[in-house]
Formats: structure tokens, C-alpha cells, sequence
């Protein structure tokens, strides 16, 4: 029974040494992550109006005018049309 406590002992013993060998290993290896300042910049007119509202460059009133301009010029550009043929439920 001894020898076989042992045994187990010396096996636990060497999977924490291997475990520590390979954590060690993994954080040499890490190098930092360099991300671009450009991959968090607003892609669209949208995002640079919430972004102006979150810095408080532009008011909560500032926002929704400028939104509504943006939603009539879409509106002007693709307007939506519905197929009003149809009777509801039909497809």
C-alpha cells in the first residue's frame, strides 16, 4: 500500500511540474497586443454623433436634431416602399 501511495505521489508531482513548464512557457512566448487607434474609430456619421455625445461635445437635443436630419435624408435617398397589394398574412 505504500509503495502504491508513493507511486501516486510521484505521478501528481510530476503533472504540477509539467503544468508549471508549460504556463511558463506560454507566458514567455506572449507578446502584447498591439491594436491600431484606427480600429476604435466611428465608422459611420452615426457612431461620430454617439461618440460626440459621450465625450459631451454635443447635447442630448444636439444628438436627436442631427439624427432626424440623418433619418430624412435617408428617407429622401431609399425610401421605403411597402407592397400595400398584399392583404395582411399574405406573402
Amino acid at each position: 500500500m505504500l509503495i502504491l501511495f508513493l507511486l501516486i505521489l510521484v505521478l501528481v508531482g510530476a503533472c504540477v511540474l509539467a503544468v508549471r513548464g508549460v504556463r511558463a512557457e506560454a507566458r514567455k512566448a506572449e507578446e502584447p497586443l498591439l491594436v491600431p487607434e484606427s480600429f476604435f474609430a466611428p465608422a459611420s456619421l452615426e457612431g461620430v454623433l454617439c461618440g460626440q455625445l459621450m465625450d459631451g461635445e454635443i447635447t442630448r437635443r444636439q444628438y436627436l436634431r442631427s439624427m432626424e436630419g440623418i433619418a430624412a435624408r435617408d428617407e429622401a435617398r431609399h425610401p421605403l416602399v411597402v407592397p400595400w397589394h398584399l392583404g395582411a398574412g399574405e406573402e
